[in-house]
């Protein structure tokens, strides 16, 4: 899995750099095929449940699992990208969120705050915590800086299925939930929003969007337990 994810970090960088202003999602969607193929790994997303593409592409308002289309990234707006990749029969899993171009004050906070709240979520990921350690420490910082946690989707455990148990919730009381023990891996990923956070299904039948339409933010990393504490296994 460090093998693995690894890779995907790789590929997510060189994505990262390709999203600007006048890109088609449907284009970071070839590149990331085309680099997921020529790595020789297999996408995790592609055929799950249905689902048509390897990259989620989820842009403003939209949280997790929008579909690549035609739609021509512009100035101003936030992506979403969201991939996974299997090798040697385990997956890792993560996700980005990128300005397109220039983006104003409150979306730079909402970007920042979110990174920052996927780091604090990762600092309880250690043995002898708790599940709810985790959902606890993202919370607190995340209204404490005037935003909110969506509480209908969720962080997961992943391994030899790209969702596996336990989920993951991004809010929670302290010393509840499973208690965190050595060799578990999990997918920790704050879906945070502007506005209210609630949410509706996207019109492409796969992703899911703010129901008030407002911005959202997502970023993931894939978490090993060991023996020092956590171990990000789809660092940059």
């Amino acid at each position: 899995m460090r093998q693995g994810g690894k890779m995907l970090a790789d590929i997510m960088k060189k994505l990262k750099k390709e999203t600007k202003p006048g890109v088609t999602t449907n284009y970071l969607n070839k590149v990331a095929k085309d680099l997921v193929f020529s790595a020789r790994i297999n996408p995790s997303f592609l055929g799950f449940n249905g689902y048509p593409t390897v990259l989620c592409t989820s842009i403003n308002e939209e949280i997790v699992h929008a579909v690549p289309s035609k739609r021509i990234l512009k100035n101003g707006e936030i992506l979403s990208l969201d991939l996974g990749v299997k090798y040697k029969n385990y997956h890792t899993d993560m996700a980005i969120t990128i300005p397109v171009g220039k983006v104003d004050k409150k979306t730079k906070k909402l970007i920042k705050v979110t990174k920052k709240a996927l780091e604090l979520g990762i600092e309880q990921v250690k043995a002898g915590n708790y599940l709810g350690d985790i959902g606890y420490a993202i919370q607190e910082y995340v209204e404490k800086n005037g935003f909110n946690v969506v509480r209908e989707l969720v962080g997961h455990g992943v391994g030899k299925k790209v969702h596996e148990d336990p989920q993951i919730p991004n809010y929670g009381k302290k010393g509840t939930g499973i208690e965190l023990v050595e060799g578990m891996v999990l997918a920790i990923e704050p879906m945070i929003t502007i506005g209210d956070w609630r949410i509706k299904k996207c019109d492409d039948g796969f992703g899911y969007k703010t129901a008030d339409n407002n911005l959202s933010c997502h970023f993931e990393h894939t978490i090993a337990i060991t023996k020092k504490g956590p171990e990000i296994l789809t660092r940059f």
